[in-house]
């Protein structure tokens, strides 16, 4: 809640606040849990107009209750989750990006954050036709790289002009101008960032850069590695939900980063393309 002045409310004179901050009640939470018996005693000022003004600044800078329904309402016309389009890794994130949020891609050198955030900027921007705002931090975003995988998507050049157009590059080359980018766009637009990974100190371990005030900043957060195992193909990558609000973590997912641009089949067409079995 904020100071006390003039204006703020009907009955709240300036006189009135020179007396009150006389007694060290200077904001309005200090007026609404002061003793007013008291304060009238001390300030010269009427019970009965203290009670009053309580009265109008509780009415004014209270929140009003909210039951789970009209939460629950009010998430659903605020949030809308957007597909990456990789169907595992929208497993993963429990059905895709939620807007409104910020979800983190961690992974060391060459382990494909980059690629996973062109490809979902590409499918948001092609397929689900929205608008993107890429924050670039490295400068390894190009126009070619996103139309290659545009490309492969569709053969329409109006299509790939159209998709191009819809997504906005910013960039930010710390974690002050970052910061200050995603506070201008919170509540308004999906959110993807990615980290680097470093080596703690202490125990060898890796863990995400940008250190421990960021760490609270991602509603979610996943680590990009290169697959393990003999055969496993370049483009593999093994991605773990490392923290979120609605999965537990631990989870692993197979994801080929090689095939972003190639949409994935759709089960129904292909058993009507095939038909029955004799």
């Amino acid at each position: 809640m904020g100071m006390l002045r003039a204006g703020l409310c009907p009955g709240l004179t300036q006189d009135m606040i020179q007396l009150l901050r006389s007694r060290g009640i200077k904001t309005v939470v200090d007026l609404v849990s002061a003793d007013l018996e008291e304060v009238a005693q001390k300030c010269g000022l009427s019970y009965k107009a203290l009670v009053a003004l309580r009265r109008v600044l509780l009415a004014q800078f209270s929140a009003f209750p909210f039951n789970g329904a009209d939460l629950y309402e009010e998430l659903k016309t605020s949030t809308a989750i957007l597909s990456t389009g990789i169907g595992s890794l929208d497993k993963l994130l429990d059905a895709g990006l939620y807007t409104g949020e910020v979800t983190e891609i961690v992974g060391g050198p060459g382990s494909g954050k980059t690629q996973v955030c062109l490809g979902v900027a590409a499918n948001v921007a092609c397929s689900l036709q929205q608008k993107i705002l890429y924050i670039d931090s490295n400068g390894g975003l190009t126009a070619s790289r996103i139309l290659q995988l545009l490309q492969a998507r569709t053969s329409d050049e109006e299509e790939q002009a159209g998709a191009l157009q819809r997504i906005q590059v910013v960039h930010a080359f710390d974690i002050f101008q970052m910061l200050d980018v995603l506070q201008d766009l919170r509540g308004a637009a999906a959110q993807q960032v990615t980290n680097h990974m470093i080596r703690d100190r202490d125990s060898g371990k890796l863990k995400p850069a940008l250190g421990r005030s960021w760490s609270f900043v991602p509603s979610t957060r996943i680590v990009v590695a290169f697959s393990e195992g003999a055969g496993a193909p370049c483009s593999q990558r093994t991605v773990c939900l490392t923290k979120s609000p609605r999965l537990p973590t631990g989870f692993q997912e197979t994801v080929d980063i090689g095939t972003w641009g190639t949409p994935e089949p759709n089960p129904v067409l292909q058993e009507d393309q095939i038909g029955p079995c004799c």
